[in-house]
Order: C-alpha cells, then structure tokens, then sequence
C-alpha cells in the first residue's frame, strides 16, 4: 500500500530521512526536525509533498517531492527529491510502485518532465532507473548553494 504523508508522520519520514542519509553516508547533512517536517509538507505554504509505502502493514519506504516549472514546456513538472525502500524490503516492487504512481501523479498534473538525481556510484539505482525508461542528462551538473552562502549573496543586492 502507496498512501500520501499526512500530519502525524513527520517522525516516520525524518527516520526515513535518517536512514537514507545513512546509506548515501551523508548522515551529518540531516539537521531536518519534526517541525521542519511539518512545516514543509503541511504548514501555512507547502513545498513539498511525500508518499509512505507499506509492506505488510509494515513502513517499507517513501518519496518526497515537489512541482517546478519548465519554462521551455511551458508546463510544470514534478521533481522527485528523495525515493528509499528500507533494505529489507528491496527486490519487492516498492521502489517501481512508488515512482509508478509518481509518474501518475505527474500525468494527471498535465507535468512535461518528472526529473531526479542520483548519485553517480549507485549502480543498483542507476540500473533499475535506466530499466524503467529514465535517462540521464549527460550535459547537466547540479548545482548547490548553502544556506550561509545565499545570505551572503542576498545580502549584496
């Protein structure tokens, strides 16, 4: 079972956050609280939206994600922040069944793109996004600005 993130679940997704950080070792990135939680996908002004996935009743993995604008399209997009299956859970489906209703999600919004990253040495996700049709942007980077460095920048206008 796929259902949407509701209030209550702001420690069930910072866990999932934890766990993810844990395995893209980035463990000492996540400064994220319940309230930020919270706040992010159901206070005042949303940015984000998440989806929980269960496996037998028991919190197997999530998504979260957001919409954007493509100005080239003309049309919105959904940008997929995070997608994690607990590895005890992998080889199930769960991942595909996440970014299938994902990919429903963004043909119902009338989205032109539905976009993520990965990091360059996860193989396992690499190969399982290229078995399901996505393709990677040979001619992209990403890039990143901390939140010191954009108030430094927002200060000199």
């Amino acid at each position: 079972m796929i259902r949407p993130a509701v209030p209550g679940d702001e420690i069930l997704l910072l866990s999932f956050i934890r766990a993810l950080a844990d395995y893209e070792n980035l463990s000492s990135e996540v400064s994220a609280t319940p309230g930020d939680i919270r706040n992010a996908l159901f206070g005042e002004k949303p940015c984000a939206e998440a989806l929980i996935a269960f496996w037998e009743g028991k919190p197997a993995g999530f998504a979260v994600f957001f919409s954007h604008f493509s100005t080239f399209l003309g049309k919105p997009g959904l940008y997929l922040e995070d997608l994690f299956v607990k590895p005890e859970f992998r080889g199930r489906g769960i991942g595909k069944a996440i970014l299938a209703r994902l990919a429903g999600m963004a043909d119902r919004r009338d989205c032109g793109r539905f976009e993520w990253a990965v990091l360059e040495w996860n193989r396992n996700a690499i190969d399982f996004y290229l078995s399901i049709g996505a393709r990677p942007l040979a001619d992209w980077r990403i890039f990143r600005m901390s939140r010191e460095n954009l108030k430094k920048l927002a200060g000199s206008a």
